[in-house]
């Protein structure tokens, strides 16, 4: 750590410098600043440097090097773990750089490091195109896409890094550079799925794909009826095309115009089938689950848009998660699922979910760093709730699910479902001969591990 006098001076500089905005300790806007989605979090950076473009960011990342700070970055600042910030380092905070610029002619975007997934999709949608994004509008694209990025459409077109065309990065000696599949070719394969270890992405260019329609059914079920509900909803995906994506999951019945009132504030086994077309196409994809007796039903073309802000969890909440990906969904396993929701804290925001892959997933290209495309399912224990007396319960459920899918888990899982659950993990979540040849790209591009605020891969 620099003298005072001198990192007084350099503060200073630094506030003159940035066409952004600089907060530390003290400043009015700082505690703001420095909260993040994960109310678990409580950590005091001693600068935040909210930067307007990637100047700023160079002129931030030389002046936590000359001072000797840690780095964290922060885009959608949903890290469960808490990433985005640090304590007594210095933040790079990219919420101001969030344009969006669309390329119909070429089906591309170009999307800044700030941006969210709700940036991205409304910039999308009046062209009726779209990619792959976060099942919550909130989220970070730059996160979301680096650390590989599952959502609604990622059986029809892929995990959002397959979609990946460009990286523009600032290093950690402050240098900007481009990666592409023809410039730095190594440091592009390491963004599929590397995360942020090698810099920060100021800029993401991502494929684009026509959506001109896309539909929902949303079904609710009493829990007892969850079982044949989860069932049919395993089938139709496997007979079913790869434009049927959603999801099964155990919530607390929302307060929703279409949720009966007793439903309200109690477990209930919820359906969504996506599909990334018209209604009419969808009903008869999802006809088996729309005869088994529901308690309510929700079925429509709605916006792609729209649909990505229909589970968003707000800000402020407490948040546990983890997942495990399998090698099947037997019957039996879909029993051991289900009874498991009985130990969720209702109510509550907690999901207990199972996703679907397959698909655009399963074909997508074998090279990256990403080990668990060849799983049929996920599951996500989302640990979300308001009241610290929940906290062990709330734990200790996210922990039984992981146990209960022993016998089936591949032993690979998505990273950016999970926080902080040691190195073991984060191996699993590369796969250990990319985990090494990742430790290399490190070396090359960051060899002081100064980018270390992520699932970490040292320099070898």
């Amino acid at each position: 750590m620099a003298p005072l006098s001198k990192a007084g001076a350099a503060l200073a500089a630094l506030r003159s410098d940035l066409a952004g905005e600089v907060f530390a300790p003290g400043d009015p806007g700082y505690d703001e600043a420095r909260t993040v989605f994960n109310a678990m979090i409580d950590r005091h950076p001693a600068v935040i440097a909210q930067c307007e473009g990637e100047a700023d960011v160079r002129r931030s990342v030389l002046f936590a090097r000359d001072l000797d700070l840690k780095i964290a970055v922060r885009g959608g600042g949903h890290s469960v773990a808490g990433m985005a910030l640090n304590d007594n380092g210095l933040v790079v905070d990219l919420r101001r750089m969030h344009q969006v610029t669309v390329h119909p002619g070429s089906s591309s975007v170009r999307v800044e490091g700030g941006a969210v997934m709700s940036h991205l999709d409304r910039a999308t949608q009046p062209h009726g195109l779209a990619t792959t994004g976060g099942r919550i509008s909130t989220t970070g694209v730059g996160g979301f896409v680096l650390g590989g990025g599952n959502g609604w459409l990622d059986r029809a077109f892929g995990l959002a890094v397959d979609n990946l065309l460009g990286v523009e990065l600032v290093t950690a000696d402050g240098t900007p550079l481009l990666a592409t599949a023809e410039e730095n070719p190594e440091l592009f394969w390491a963004l599929h799925g590397g995360g942020g270890n090698f810099g920060v992405a100021t800029a993401l260019t991502l494929r684009l794909h026509e959506l001109p329609e896309f539909s929902i059914a949303l079904l609710m079920f009493l829990p007892e009826t969850g079982p044949e509900a989860v069932r049919i909803y395993r089938d139709i995906i496997a007979t079913g095309p790869p434009e049927v994506g959603g999801a099964a999951q155990y919530i607390t019945g929302p307060p929703e115009p279409f949720v009966p009132e007793q439903l309200v504030g109690t477990l209930v086994c919820a359906v969504l089938v996506t599909y990334a077309g018209g209604e009419d196409d969808l009903r008869k994809v999802a006809q088996p689950l729309l005869a088994l007796p529901h308690e309510c039903e929700a079925v429509s073309a709605m916006p792609y848009a729209d649909v990505q802000c229909m589970l968003d969890v707000p800000p402020g909440l407490r948040n546990y998660w983890s997942a495990e990906h399998l090698t099947a969904l037997s019957d039996e396993l879909v029993d051991i699922f289900c009874a498991r929701a009985s130990s969720m804290p209702v109510p509550t925001s907690c999901q207990h979910v199972l996703f679907p892959q397959g698909g655009a997933i399963a074909s997508g290209p074998g090279e990256y760093p990403i080990p668990y495309r060849d799983a049929p399912w996920t599951v996500h224990p989302f640990g979300v709730w308001a009241d610290p007396a929940d906290d062990e319960q709330a734990l200790q459920w996210v922990r039984d699910v992981r146990a209960d899918v022993r016998p089936w888990r591949t032993g690979a899982v998505y990273l950016n479902f999970i926080g902080d659950e040691g190195r073991d993990r984060v191996v699993a979540g590369l796969g250990s001969e990319n985990f090494n040849r990742l430790a290399r790209v490190k070396r090359q591009y960051d060899p002081d591990n100064v980018f270390r605020y992520n699932h970490n891969v040292p320099p070898a």
